[in-house]
């Protein structure tokens, strides 16, 4: 057994095709094929069912595939003690951030990361919080940056900054007149919200107990991908969204007036970097937070006096 074939079972198991798996490892298809009929010999067992398209993983294959995961981590943290004892930040980081903070916080930091750290090679992908947490226990992921906490026992979580929820309101409906607003003066009949699956809405649907009250009936229903989505139906239409505070940065005059605050303590949700606990390379951890802090407004790095809510 050898760290290599292990490198191409975990593979196949990614990619369920051992065409797919053979190229992200940089092999033919016959020699990954070749290495991993050797280990299923050796072990005396079968680690995929190959007569499926496709490919499926038996289930002592996947009792493996995960101990596999687990050794590769550990014998990847040679190489990363050396580079942490010398102040490396380098190498390939895949980094998965939820579509509620990737377009508002990347631009502010990205480009001065990338040339403070040369050698780095980030790769980005936008994905929900469900498949960030899922690709970071299949080592698919490096790092997630996500609203917390996720009181999840094999994940890190390293706190980055603070960010209220405000309300945006459109100029017809009568919360439009108030300065200040508690969850309970919001119709949920009004409220445009994200579509399932996104964590922020998750977090909109306690803060206003959206679960509990019962919404009337609509002849029009309408779930969004996007948070641009939300602010264009309240602009030209009318009702209510509510928006992380990232998202209100480069508001034009005629936008942040129809921005309206919660009631003191105003809701915040908590955005930290999170990783795998076998992950180790707290170098690029730490350069990310530092880079992230750095562009943020002083307001958002404290958690002093917040009420973060709950994912």
């Amino acid at each position: 057994m050898t760290i290599t074939q292990l490198e191409y079972i975990v593979a196949v198991d990614n990619h369920k095709n051992f065409v797919q798996a053979a190229d992200s490892c940089f092999i033919t298809q016959p020699t990954l094929s070749m290495q991993i009929q050797k280990l299923e010999d050796e072990l005396g067992v079968k680690i995929f069912d190959r007569s499926k398209q496709p490919v499926s993983t038996t289930q002592i294959g996947l009792e493996i595939i995960q101990q596999a995961r687990t050794t590769l981590s550990e014998f990847g943290k040679i190489r990363e003690v050396i580079s942490c004892g010398k102040n490396d930040v380098s190498g390939e980081v895949r980094l998965g951030v939820i579509p509620t903070i990737a377009p508002y916080l990347l631009p502010l930091f990205l480009t001065e990361f990338l040339n403070k750290f040369p050698n780095i090679q980030l790769k980005i992908k936008e994905l929900t919080t469900e498949n960030i947490i899922k690709k970071l226990k299949d080592d698919q992921l490096d790092i997630g940056l996500l609203a917390t906490p996720l009181h999840a026992s094999h994940l890190n979580e390293y706190p980055v900054f603070y960010e209220e929820l405000v309300l945006y309101v459109s100029e017809e409906n009568a919360l439009f007149q108030k300065k200040y607003a508690l969850s309970e003066d919001i119709d949920p009949s009004k409220l445009w919200l994200l579509e399932e699956g996104h964590c922020l809405r998750s977090q909109i649907e306690n803060l206003c107990e959206l679960k509990r009250k019962v919404i009337n009936s609509n002849h029009f229903e309408y779930q969004a991908g996007s948070l641009e989505t939300l602010k264009r139906m309240v602009e030209r239409n009318q009702g209510i969204t509510i928006l992380p505070e990232m998202a209100t940065i480069d508001f034009e005059e005629r936008q942040t007036n129809l921005i309206r605050q919660f009631a003191s303590p105003a809701p915040v949700r908590e955005v930290s970097l999170v990783t795998h606990k076998n992950y180790s390379k707290m170098g690029v951890i730490k350069a990310l937070k530092e880079a992230i802090e750095a562009a943020v407004p002083e307001n958002m790095r404290k958690s002093k006096e917040k009420k973060i809510l709950p994912i």
